[in-house]
């Protein structure tokens, strides 16, 4: 990539942090991070930082154009499916390049219990047949779907304070991970937990908890990714989007 070529990272999550870091450290390159701004205390990335939303596709059409980005890398959240949809509205009414950082989903192994899900509302609808005390690591947003099932006790567990509604009987918890199996296996216990819920997040950061539902015997709800926009070109790790960028950047050389 050439000298002072600007790239736009949409972050959040801990690949994008290492892909702000892996392009800083090539010189002569203009990286910007753009964070949601959903959380208190983020973890920062190098280069350059953008907090807040773009005010829709149009608004990051504009940004894209007035701050002459030459590609733009969507590295949120599997779940960030309104952002992601943006991103690729902006990036086909602009024509700037637009590639995907999605670390691979999890998988389901001997000795697991899981039982797919394919919303979260669906997850709800599956619980009263597997467990009356629940594990609930969704995050702290769609927390409604669940506040109907009153004869359920709920432990939830987000990086900030979660949004209500929430179920009738809940205890929150705050906690960022990594997690390890061992806080994993005393956290259920501790709360008698029957059953846990999750997202298709992927990565290393918090599959511990499913290490230590295998380990109890507990059914897991597996809440699973929605489809990412169709026609965007992606990498499951950074030298997978580091290559993209550079096999984009040669084919555009004379």
């Amino acid at each position: 990539m050439p000298p002072g070529t600007h790239i736009l990272i949409l972050g959040g999550t801990a690949e994008a942090r290492r892909l702000a870091a892996a392009l800083t450290a090539r010189p002569g390159l203009r990286v910007t991070t753009s964070l949601a701004g959903r959380v208190t205390s983020p973890r920062l990335p190098p280069g350059e930082l953008r907090v807040g939303g773009f005010g829709g596709p149009g608004g990051l059409g504009a940004w894209l154009r007035e701050h002459r980005v030459a590609a733009v890398v969507d590295a949120t959240h599997p779940f960030a499916t309104a952002i992601s949809a943006g991103a690729a509205e902006a990036a086909g009414a602009t024509g700037v390049p637009l590639y995907a950082l999605r670390r691979p989903g999890w998988s389901a192994g001997p000795g697991d219990l899981w039982h797919e899900a394919h919303s979260l509302a669906d997850a709800a609808a599956l619980l009263p047949a597997l467990g009356r005390r629940v594990f609930l690591t969704t995050g702290r947003l769609g927390l409604a779907a669940f506040a109907h099932l009153d004869g359920l006790s709920f432990l939830v567990r987000s990086v900030e304070p979660p949004e209500p509604p929430l179920p009738r009987h809940t205890v929150t918890v705050t906690a960022r991970g990594p997690f390890t199996v061992e806080g994993e296996r005393e956290l259920l216990r501790r709360h008698r937990v029957d059953v846990l819920v999750t997202k298709d997040s992927g990565g290393s950061a918090t599959v511990a908890k499913l290490t230590a539902a295998r380990e109890a015997g507990l059914p897991v709800v597996v809440v699973r990714r929605p489809p990412a926009p169709a026609g965007v070109p992606t990498a499951e790790d950074v030298p997978g989007v580091l290559a993209l960028l550079s096999r984009a950047a040669a084919d555009r050389c004379p």
